[in-house]
């Protein structure tokens, strides 16, 4: 049985091994876990899946409530996908944005996953990549 949580006050270890197990750590800096403290810290909107005490799912967001959600992670365990935790995941969030519209960049791998469960694509997403150290 799959139960849900709120709350980023979670084992950074736990989260970074369930982003190498879903692939999303193929795109995350899961190698600097002081970087992935920081972003799971900073993320004031966070609902993660468990299977008993193993963590199956996350969808980490920063959001102000009213406007816009940016759903900027959305990982599901390999072993556990295609059982309907990714919707879940994403509906719970949608219910605790309150009004907000949901916005998120689709992985390459996750392109075909998002229209199944609802989502609408926008013709317009524009990026301004982070400085690199140093400059």
């Amino acid at each position: 049985m799959i139960t849900y949580r709120n709350g980023n006050d979670l084992d950074v270890d736990q989260v970074i091994e369930l982003y190498r197990a879903s692939t999303l750590g193929e795109r995350r800096p899961v190698d600097d876990r002081d970087r992935m403290g920081k972003m799971l810290l900073n993320a004031n909107l966070v609902v993660t899946a468990w299977d008993g005490d193993l963590m199956v799912g996350i969808a980490r967001s920063v959001t102000d409530f009213v406007y816009c959600t940016y759903l900027s992670d959305l990982a599901v365990r390999e072993s556990h996908q295609r059982q309907g935790i990714g919707r879940e995941l994403v509906e719970r969030t949608r219910a605790a944005g309150g009004a907000a519209t949901i916005i998120l960049l689709a992985a390459p791998k996750a392109v075909g996953y998002y229209p199944r469960i609802g989502l609408e694509p926008h013709p317009s997403a524009w990026m301004l990549p982070a400085r690199t150290t140093g400059s």
